[in-house]
């Protein structure tokens, strides 16, 4: 059983409270208040604690007792917070919620270190109570215990020491996510599990479900296939605070915190892989930070003032990867890709930062600040890391293309062009793309045209079409070759994808 599990046991909220906090928690609070922004080197108890690994690099944390005065800082402190929760008007909020957010990784912290029990429990009590005010969604009628520990209740969810890919899809995607499933079994001979998100019967119907587990059995390459299992998000979450029925990239982030894989491999439906999704387990930013993001485009700059201006405000201290972004220092449009992300909850920071995105993601936050400064889901997820303080890690590169050579008016190739967005793995290979197998999915009559493309740029210059269904091109970039067995697996894939698309219609 994972620490994170046991910290969070149920059993150990009986225990009275007390005492809590520290004198280093004093000292941030009469310093940098909630609200404020700060370096995270500045505010961290240690660095950000792995709650079962002593792989992570640590500083160790030296467990002391509360005294009366900190007891009563923390108390009120603690009744501030549940007294006055964050509420709308939420734009100038995000903030807030971040510092708080690490006021609460930092109890979660000590709570680990302390061997007294009592004191561990204190922590953990005070931590429920904030997050009971600031996080509605995480009680559920059918969870009597999330009604008074919410975190507890979350947390029981998650399989210590387990990894799996969870595909949030609906009816509308079913033919992408089927696609998908039948090249991670049938041709990458993925055998990590599987789970599929949805949310309620009118969102991914029964029928379906019954075709997606029926693709990962027939698609299999051995005789035992890595399991696949279906989590309706209604069950786990309130919906009367999320709307995740027609809330469309909202679901994602919550389908990342609900499910019971501690370390989630969140793919889009129409996500295409060149490896087996295995490797990110490995890759060195999950190892060292438990968090992976990869990079949008770079395009537009300084297009959007008034977006930057708010990140601006509400992250007044980025971490050193942030300031090394050219979106934050150049004012380029949109940061983060959030077709694939991958996060270990096993670990303190990333839970709260987790957290954070899926308040950015609940219905009345998205509708009036999240989706209308950016675009559905992309940006909430390195904006809610950095402000809860959680580690993480950009992929280095921006996202490249995979497609087809553009030929200039003297026949000579200088580009790439497509319509999906390419990102690589540490070693610069290919590793996965967006936007399906099709070779255009928006476009209307384009719905059975398959194409394996045959090149692919990176680090390179943009020239984006009109709209978003028209081909874009990367310029003035060396042009690659896709290797032999990258074309093979593309082929592979898409003639499975051509014989499951009959099942698909049928349904």
């Amino acid at each position: 059983m994972s620490l994170l599990t046991t910290l969070f046991n149920p059993r150990n909220f009986r225990i009275v409270i007390a005492a809590i906090a520290t004198t280093c928690i004093l000292s941030v609070l009469l310093f940098f208040p909630p609200g404020s922004q700060t370096s995270t080197s500045s505010l961290d108890i240690g660095q950000s604690q792995d709650l079962k690994s002593t792989t992570v690099p640590s500083i160790e944390i030296t467990a002391v007792e509360p005294t009366a005065a900190e007891t009563a800082l923390i108390t009120d402190l603690t009744q501030y917070f549940t007294d006055h929760p964050i509420q709308k008007p939420f734009k100038e909020k995000y903030g807030e919620l971040g510092r708080r957010m690490r006021i609460l990784r930092d109890w979660l912290s000590l709570a680990q270190a302390s061997s007294n029990p009592a004191t561990k429990a204190l922590y953990l009590d005070a931590v429920e109570k904030v997050a009971l005010t600031q996080f509605p969604f995480l009680t559920h009628p059918n969870h009597p215990s999330s009604s008074t520990h919410p975190i507890a209740s979350l947390c029981a969810r998650f399989e210590p020491k387990t990894a799996g890919i969870v595909i949030p899809t609906s009816d509308k995607t079913v033919r992408y996510a089927a696609h998908l499933i039948g090249a991670l079994r049938g041709v990458l001979n993925s055998t990590l599990p599987i789970q599929v998100v949805y949310a309620g019967d009118s969102d991914l119907a029964p029928a379906n479900r019954d075709l997606l587990a029926s693709v990962a059995g027939r698609s299999a390459l051995t005789s035992t296939p890595a399991a696949i299992d279906f989590l309706d998000i209604l069950t786990v979450f309130d919906d009367a605070t999320l709307q995740l029925r027609t809330g469309g990239w909202a679901i994602k982030a919550f389908a990342a915190l609900a499910s019971r894989f501690e370390t989630v491999i969140l793919a889009d439906a129409d996500a295409v892989f060149l490896q087996r999704p295995e490797v990110l387990l490995e890759h060195e930013a999950v190892v060292r930070h438990g968090a992976l993001l990869f990079h949008d485009r770079l395009l537009w700059p300084h297009a959007f003032e008034g977006r930057h201006q708010w990140w601006h405000d509400q992250l007044r201290r980025p971490s050193a990867a942030m300031a090394d972004s050219r979106v934050w220092t150049e004012e380029y449009a949109e940061e983060g890709d959030s077709g694939l992300v991958v996060l270990n909850k096993g670990r303190i920071d990333t839970l709260l930062g987790l957290l954070h995105i899926c308040w950015q993601n609940s219905y009345e936050v998205r509708e009036e600040t999240t989706y209308k400064i950016t675009y559905g889901d992309k940006e909430s997820w390195w904006f809610g890391l950095e402000l809860a303080g959680a580690e993480y890690e950009f992929s280095p590169h921006y996202g490249g293309i995979v497609g087809w050579e553009r030929v200039d008016e003297q026949g000579s190739a200088d580009g790439v062009c497509s319509f999906v967005i390419a990102h690589v793995d540490a070693k610069n290979r290919l590793l996965w793309y967006n936007g399906s197998l099709l070779k255009n999915k928006g476009q209307p009559g384009m719905e059975n045209e398959y194409q394996v493309p045959e090149k692919w740029m990176i680090d390179a210059d943009w020239i984006k079409g009109d709209r978003k269904q028209d081909q874009s091109c990367m310029v003035n970039g060396v042009i690659r070759d896709l290797t032999a067995e990258e074309k093979g697996i593309l082929e592979r894939s898409i003639e499975l994808a051509k014989s499951l698309d009959g099942l698909v219609h049928t349904v």
